[in-house]
């Protein structure tokens, strides 16, 4: 009873320091947006070639596009208010719509990269940490340094050389085979083959700041009295590093994790672009060559809600590792 109450406390602490920022990035988005040059009209007119003032005025007063800016903001909030994010000029089709086809890939390719950047991250990390300064302390930092020095999108090509070009044992882009309706398992796996690469191109940058936190905190922790006192009683070495140091080490890595959720989403627009990646990262930037700031807006809006919640989480995930945490003012 006591920890879901501290639970509950903790919740209801991050619940109400999200809500104002999550106000604060609908106004920003929103104005920021419209101080781009263009709109969905102009962009429409050049790909038919020709069009007259008429054509673009009508266009313009169909999507609302003519409204003075505050009028546009308040019908903003009126679609929102409604549960419905507008409609798309480009698309010709809900925004809701549109983004309900791609957010089920990026939360799949999000998911697997980070799973895979904190699995790889604490390996390496605890490897790290067993013999600092010797030759696989030296090994490793070099290899994670050169993951996080290498520019993301080199990284994706080159893996599609490797195992696409050469080795031929992964897809080079797309989310599932062509013209294979493929079900239940033997649709999973074919699904993950394509999510390999790509979810691997992502996680990498990220699998470096892990393994070098997870590193430095283990070497902290090791150096408190409690961790010598459970050596004390007779803990063995594997039981100390697993129920002591490596979950006091974890504090810090979920809370950069949490962190990290914008991040990837960022890094999400080149990837999916290089492995033609039907997500929200390729529809964010197919929505900005278009002028299409209805979409923009409500990629936006879903991306900044979703970094909230992962905080959220993080904060929650952390007073159950941590207890002190949910009586802190």
């Amino acid at each position: 009873m006591e920890r879901s109450r501290r639970l509950l406390h903790v919740l209801g602490r991050a619940l109400a320091e999200a809500a104002p920022t999550a106000l604060a990035i609908l106004v920003v988005n929103f104005f920021l947006l419209r101080l781009a040059p263009g709109d969905a009209a102009d962009v429409l007119a050049g790909e038919s070639g020709a069009a007259t003032e008429e054509t673009l005025a009508a266009m313009r007063g169909r999507f609302g596009l003519d409204l003075p800016v505050l009028d546009q903001f308040l019908a903003y909030l009126s679609n929102l208010a409604h549960l419905s994010l507008g409609f798309s000029p480009r698309y010709n089709m809900p925004v809701a719509e549109l983004i309900g086809q791609r957010l089920p890939g990026t939360l799949l390719l999000m998911g697997l990269s980070l799973g895979l950047a904190l699995a790889l991250g604490l390996l390496l990390g605890a490897l790290m940490a067993r013999a600092p300064g010797g030759v696989l302390d030296r090994v490793l930092s070099v290899a994670v340094l050169l993951f996080y020095s290498v520019p993301g999108f080199w990284i994706g090509l080159m893996l599609i050389v490797l195992f696409s070009v050469k080795l031929g044992w992964l897809p080079s882009g797309g989310a599932r085979t062509i013209g294979q309706n493929l079900g239940g398992v033997a649709g999973v796996l074919d699904r993950l083959r394509y999510m390999v690469l790509p979810g691997l191109s992502l996680a990498l940058f990220y699998v470096a700041i892990y393994a070098r936190l997870v590193r430095a905190a283990m070497l902290e922790v090791r150096s408190q009295d409690f961790v010598r006192t459970a050596l004390a009683k007779g803990l063995s070495p594997a039981a100390v590093t697993i129920r002591h140091v490596l979950r006091n080490a974890l504090l810090p890595v979920t809370t950069v994790a949490g962190m990290h959720v914008g991040g990837i989403l960022g890094g999400a627009v080149v990837v999916e672009t290089v492995y033609s990646w039907p997500g929200l990262g390729r529809l964010a930037f197919e929505a900005v060559m278009a002028r299409d700031f209805s979409v923009l807006l409500g990629v936006l809006l879903l991306s900044s809600l979703l970094v909230l919640v992962a905080n959220v989480a993080v904060d929650l995930l952390q007073a159950v590792l941590d207890p002190r945490i949910a009586v802190r003012p």
